[in-house]
């Protein structure tokens, strides 16, 4: 088993990163969280991987740390909850922040994120919570996992067409500060909003 790659970053994705080495070019299956974690596209990255052999084929996963592994790793103890469940979890929340809410036992918050049923994190709760086996040092910190908000619509639209989740966050809410006291937009209907939000946001980010 190999235990990472170093190599040139090639593409990154929505929950996939691309890395050639030595003339090979593997696709890997990473956390949307953690995109901005590696090398930018066009510079020398290092992963870590976790290899996923199944009946019919092979999955490649990878990490930009091994603590982010190791939480991946633990994830995949939980009853119910696959490597593609513990990449889906960890591309809603970042790791430290998923480490905090298991350390604290905040089950209620823990439902909100996405991926995350009640039962389920009920069973994250039980195994999980004080058998981390992430290193002593990973920092982490308090979070609020929110409620969906009037335009998580157009932020899935515009991740899904390939931009990153961060960043059409950010330009979103800066938008959203920009037309705060805009009257005219506040009596748009919100299809509207949604329109002009979108086509806004898709200029700068195209930028």
């Amino acid at each position: 088993m190999f235990n990472s790659l170093t190599g040139i970053i090639t593409g990154k994705f929505p929950k996939k990163l691309l890395i050639q080495t030595q003339g090979i070019e593997w696709d890997v299956c990473v956390p949307d969280s953690t995109l901005d974690d590696f090398s930018s596209v066009g510079n020398e990255g290092k992963v870590y991987t976790y290899l996923n052999h199944y009946e019919n084929g092979m999955d490649l996963y990878g990490f930009p740390s091994e603590d982010v592994r190791s939480l991946f790793l633990d994830l995949l103890r939980v009853d119910g909850i696959g490597p593609k469940g513990a990449i889906k979890i960890l591309s809603s929340v970042k790791s430290s922040e998923l480490i905090s809410i298991l350390e604290s036992g905040k089950v209620e918050v823990l439902e909100k994120i996405q991926g995350i049923g009640k039962k389920t994190a009920a069973k994250m709760m039980l195994i999980l919570q004080g058998k981390l086996t992430v290193s002593e040092n990973v920092q982490v910190k308090t979070v609020q996992i929110q409620n969906k908000t009037e335009f998580d619509d157009v932020i899935d639209s515009l991740f899904q067409m390939g931009y990153e989740k961060i960043k059409v966050q950010e330009e979103i809410e800066k938008i959203l500060k920009e037309v705060e006291s805009d009257d005219k937009f506040k009596s748009k209907k919100q299809t509207e909003k949604e329109d002009f939000i979108f086509k806004k946001a898709l200029m700068e980010l195209a930028k």
